[in-house]
Protein backbone atom coordinates (compact mmCIF):
# COMPACT_ATOMS: atom_id res chain seq x y z
CA UNK A 1 0.00 0.00 0.00
CA UNK A 2 1.33 3.43 -0.94
CA UNK A 3 0.73 6.45 1.22
CA UNK A 4 0.87 9.93 -0.22
CA UNK A 5 1.68 12.81 2.07
CA UNK A 6 -0.89 15.52 1.44
CA UNK A 7 0.46 18.84 0.25
CA UNK A 8 -0.86 21.73 2.32
CA UNK A 9 -3.04 24.07 0.32
CA UNK A 10 -2.94 27.75 1.11
CA UNK A 11 -6.48 29.01 0.83
CA UNK A 12 -6.89 32.72 0.40
CA UNK A 13 -10.06 34.69 0.17
CA UNK A 14 -10.75 37.27 -2.49
CA UNK A 15 -10.22 39.94 0.17
CA UNK A 16 -7.06 41.98 -0.06
CA UNK A 17 -5.73 43.94 2.91
CA UNK A 18 -3.74 47.12 2.30
CA UNK A 19 -1.08 48.26 4.78
CA UNK A 20 0.99 51.38 5.27
CA UNK A 21 4.76 50.81 4.96
CA UNK A 22 5.58 50.41 8.67
CA UNK A 23 2.65 48.09 9.37
CA UNK A 24 3.44 45.98 6.31
CA UNK A 25 7.07 45.61 7.39
CA UNK A 26 5.87 44.63 10.87
CA UNK A 27 3.58 42.01 9.33
CA UNK A 28 6.46 40.66 7.22
CA UNK A 29 8.40 40.26 10.48
CA UNK A 30 5.49 38.34 12.04
CA UNK A 31 4.58 36.21 9.00
CA UNK A 32 8.12 35.47 7.81
CA UNK A 33 7.10 34.79 4.19
CA UNK A 34 9.78 33.11 2.10
CA UNK A 35 8.81 35.09 -0.99
CA UNK A 36 7.35 38.56 -1.48
CA UNK A 37 5.87 39.31 -4.89
CA UNK A 38 6.29 42.66 -6.62
CA UNK A 39 4.41 44.38 -9.42
CA UNK A 40 5.60 47.95 -10.07
CA UNK A 41 5.26 49.70 -6.67
CA UNK A 42 3.11 46.93 -5.14
CA UNK A 43 4.55 44.30 -2.78
CA UNK A 44 2.34 41.43 -1.60
CA UNK A 45 2.13 37.92 -0.14
CA UNK A 46 -0.53 35.59 1.26
CA UNK A 47 -1.03 35.48 5.02
CA UNK A 48 -3.79 34.27 7.32
CA UNK A 49 -6.17 33.68 4.40
CA UNK A 50 -5.70 37.13 2.86
CA UNK A 51 -3.54 38.76 0.24
CA UNK A 52 -1.72 41.50 2.13
CA UNK A 53 0.00 44.33 0.31
CA UNK A 54 1.58 47.75 0.47
CA UNK A 55 2.25 50.40 -2.12
CA UNK A 56 4.90 52.15 -0.03
CA UNK A 57 7.82 49.69 0.15
CA UNK A 58 10.97 49.09 -1.86
CA UNK A 59 12.67 45.79 -2.66
CA UNK A 60 15.53 46.81 -0.37
CA UNK A 61 13.14 46.91 2.63
CA UNK A 62 13.05 43.10 2.70
CA UNK A 63 15.47 40.30 3.46
CA UNK A 64 13.18 37.85 1.64
CA UNK A 65 13.42 36.85 -1.97
CA UNK A 66 11.47 39.23 -4.21
CA UNK A 67 9.80 37.79 -7.30
CA UNK A 68 8.76 40.19 -10.03
CA UNK A 69 5.29 39.54 -11.39
CA UNK A 70 3.61 41.11 -14.39
CA UNK A 71 0.13 41.66 -13.01
CA UNK A 72 -1.82 41.77 -9.75
CA UNK A 73 -5.52 41.05 -10.23
CA UNK A 74 -8.46 39.27 -8.67
CA UNK A 75 -10.21 38.91 -12.02
CA UNK A 76 -10.95 35.49 -13.45
CA UNK A 77 -8.23 34.39 -15.86
CA UNK A 78 -9.06 34.18 -19.52
CA UNK A 79 -6.79 33.29 -22.39
CA UNK A 80 -6.36 36.11 -24.90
Amino acid sequence: MTYVTPVPVLNTSSYRVKFDRNEFLRLVEIAQPQIIYNVKNLHFFAYDGFIVYSLKCKDTDFGQRILKAEEFSNSIWTKK
